[in-house]
């Protein structure tokens, strides 16, 4: 699939580990939300699930202006909360394959792309143990988090 837009609004996330879905359940609900509340046209969402970001990440288009990057981490705050990160804020090897021979982050590799993250806050990630669906502080984050996607993709 190719991701010709100017703005990459990516979840990333996996639904099967509780709030680690947080990132694929806000591109859902943006997604459902579309025809109320369109998204301009330079616009692409992608639900990036867990292995995808690496060859989102890893495979630019010269195209891209901006990537929002919707996922959960632990910055500490009250489960729910957002917060806006820079990819200076991301563990490093945060969005690397772990099959992947290089060491490089595929965030550093994007050279002048903008990279925006919105964090939530998990209350819990059940790995290994399968627990479908975000607890309620992280679904209720949802909206918040997807207003600040919207104020983002003006550019």
């Amino acid at each position: 699939m190719a991701y010709d837009a100017e703005v990459l609004v990516i979840g990333c996330g996996n639904v099967l580990f509780k709030d680690d879905g947080f990132g694929p359940a806000a591109i859902n609900k943006l997604e459902e939300q579309l025809e109320e509340r369109p998204l301009p046209s330079n616009t692409m969402t992608i639900d990036a699930g867990t292995s995808a970001p690496h060859y989102i990440f890893s495979l630019p288009n010269p195209m891209w202006k901006k990537i929002i990057i919707l996922d959960i981490a632990d910055f500490g705050g009250k489960p729910g909360d957002i917060k806006i990160l820079s990819k200076e804020d991301v563990p490093q090897g945060k969005y690397q394959d772990p099959h992947s021979v290089s060491v490089a982050d595929p965030l550093d590799e994007l050279g002048e792309v903008e990279i925006v993250i919105i964090a939530c806050q998990p209350e819990k990630v059940s790995s290994p143990f399968v627990e479908y669906g975000v607890s309620d502080s992280v679904a209720e984050a949802i909206p918040k988090a997807l207003d600040i996607v919207y104020e983002e993709v003006i550019i």
